[in-house]
């Protein structure tokens, strides 16, 4: 026979020769390839690198609402059915290359060139360690992961989130009805300072909810208008030492009174109550 077969999948027809990877459940995978185009949010002025693009479905696919797209695959069969694909769908703004993808990734961030979304679906074994190192040095805004095994994904993910990364939206497809397999696709995006929480800090309220922190003043005023004692700074220093409270360095110099002066009983209770009550002590 002619070496290949054809098929129709998102609109589009594909020549899959026998050495190179197409979906064998082709409804989910329009299902599939659709939820990774909607993860990556496309706008039509992206540039799209289809890592491990195979004969170029999922970058076909995304061509349609992005700028361009680059596919990068090692299989040189499949490339030369990608670049066919291409023409075959009448499809400009998509190059394809035969190369591995991560030197190929380097190669780009050392070029300066600018990636928006990666796109990447690696074989059962997940992607190396290069081809992650790549991917963080060309700091796409943002990864679009898909994969047909869970526990390698889980790995990479790992890896990406540690460098820079965070995990968005997470996705399975059931591509094999009845069995334990799936697709799944994951989003990643480049974390920024928005990403971090904004907050501000009243130091009254940090005085008496939050921080464990009060004034010698603040437990004398608290310890007065409570229980109608007069406490020392000396009394409080010595319930503080009791208690385990570290003081702040210079913090309670003394009143030049010897520390033989002993806190009653009454009060040294008074001050441990001020203690919980500003958080400074938990029972």
């Amino acid at each position: 026979g002619s070496g290949y077969i054809e098929d129709i999948l998102c609109g589009k027809r594909f020549r899959i020769s026998a050495k190179s990877f197409y979906q064998i459940n082709p409804i989910q995978t329009e299902k599939l390839y659709g939820t990774a185009i909607e993860f990556a949010g496309l706008t039509g002025k992206e540039t799209v690198l289809d890592a491990y693009c195979g004969i170029g479905t999922i970058g076909l696919v995304a061509l349609d609402k992005a700028k361009q797209v680059i596919g990068v695959e090692l299989n040189k069969d499949a490339v030369k059915d990608a670049i066919y694909n291409a023409k075959l769908n009448n499809c400009g703004n998509i190059r394809f290359f035969c190369a591995d993808a991560g030197k190929f990734m380097v190669g780009m961030a050392e070029e300066r060139e600018k990636v928006d979304v990666v796109l990447m679906d690696p074989p059962r074994a997940g992607s190396d360690l290069n081809f992650l190192k790549s991917v963080v040095t060309l700091a796409p805004e943002k990864v679009v992961y898909i994969s047909c095994n869970i526990e390698t994904q889980a790995r990479d993910l790992g890896f990406l989130c540690k460098n820079g990364y965070k995990v968005r939206k997470i996705q399975p497809v059931d591509m094999f009805p009845h069995t334990s397999h799936i697709e799944t696709v994951v989003l990643l995006s480049r974390e920024k300072a928005d990403d971090h929480i904004r907050f501000s800090i009243n130091t009254e309220d940090l005085k008496k909810n939050v921080g464990g922190y009060a004034t010698y003043g603040d437990i004398k005023a608290y310890v007065l208008e409570k229980f109608g004692l007069k406490v020392s700074s000396l009394y409080i220093a010595q319930t503080k030492d009791k208690c385990g409270i570290k003081e702040r360095e210079n913090y309670y110099i003394g009143e030049g009174k010897s520390k033989e002066l002993i806190c009653p009983p009454e009060k040294e209770q008074a001050i441990m109550d001020a203690f919980r009550h500003f958080g400074m002590l938990r029972d």
